[in-house]
């Protein structure tokens, strides 16, 4: 049985679940990103190059190595990417927010799995729509072009990360990273991914991505409200931290 496929059996069955047919792209994430040259009188008919689908927590939807059939934009929720090596271990690659976009793929192969981390609903466009779209609605291919342009930065900015960048240092920047990309009104940013998935990310131990939290609570940085929201409290503080500006008191 192929390595993937013995994996997937290990997690449930996909469930996506196709959304009612309405135009919500005015209040959409990507709006103001992906879609953001589109006018406002023309939203009704680009809604319908693409499908809104909801997709169940704890749920796989892309592989990787499969074709590359579609492109998506994460309208709420947060999807986890990642990858399998030949011996089984898994590595993520990056966590997804509203606005991000995934998909785009050299040689027409997902380069990384998707999955769910919470009720996830995205909205998926195939390669040939997209195409049509680039050639009816001028400037969503400048859109899409910047958007990878962001993702080669964001992979740069993580080879620093996990090459030179202390434990501290690292989940500090995750934290900033998630705060810049989820903006609430409550300096508050949602976690919905476990304590052993940052730690997969960030290339530590699910130990130490735990005592960091701690340290950065009782240092004032941050306050933690349950496993999944986590109060930004002294953001300059924090950004020092993870610039490599400030001592590190474990």
């Amino acid at each position: 049985m192929p390595l993937a496929a013995a994996v997937r059996q290990s997690i449930p069955a996909t469930v996506i679940l196709p959304a009612t047919r309405a135009n919500r792209c005015e209040a959409c994430p990507g709006r103001h990103d992906a879609c953001a040259t589109v006018r406002t009188s023309e939203l009704e008919r680009y809604a319908m190059t693409r499908t809104s689908q909801t997709i169940a927590a704890g749920t796989a939807f892309v592989d990787e190595g499969e074709p590359a059939l579609n492109v998506f934009t994460v309208v709420a929720g947060v999807v986890k990417l990642f990858k399998l090596l030949a011996d089984g271990r898994r590595q993520i690659v990056g966590f997804l927010v509203p606005g991000d976009m995934f998909g785009f793929a050299p040689n027409d192969r997902y380069t990384a799995s998707a999955e769910a981390v919470s009720s996830v609903t995205v909205c998926r466009c195939s390669r040939r729509q997209l195409e049509h779209a680039f050639a009816e609605f001028p400037g969503v291919e400048r859109q899409f072009l910047d958007a990878i342009t962001r993702d080669l930065t964001a992979a740069q900015d993580q080879m620093v990360l996990l090459g030179r960048k202390t434990a501290h240092e690292r989940v500090a920047s995750f934290l900033l990273s998630l705060f810049r990309r989820q903006p609430n009104d409550d300096d508050s940013i949602d976690l919905p991914m476990t304590r052993t998935d940052i730690a997969d990310f960030l290339g530590l131990t699910t130990e130490t991505v735990s005592r960091v939290f701690t340290v950065l609570k009782g240092s004032g940085c941050i306050a933690i409200n349950g496993s999944s929201k986590v109060y930004i409290l002294d953001r300059d503080a924090l950004a020092e931290l993870a610039d490599g500006a400030a001592d590190e008191d474990d």
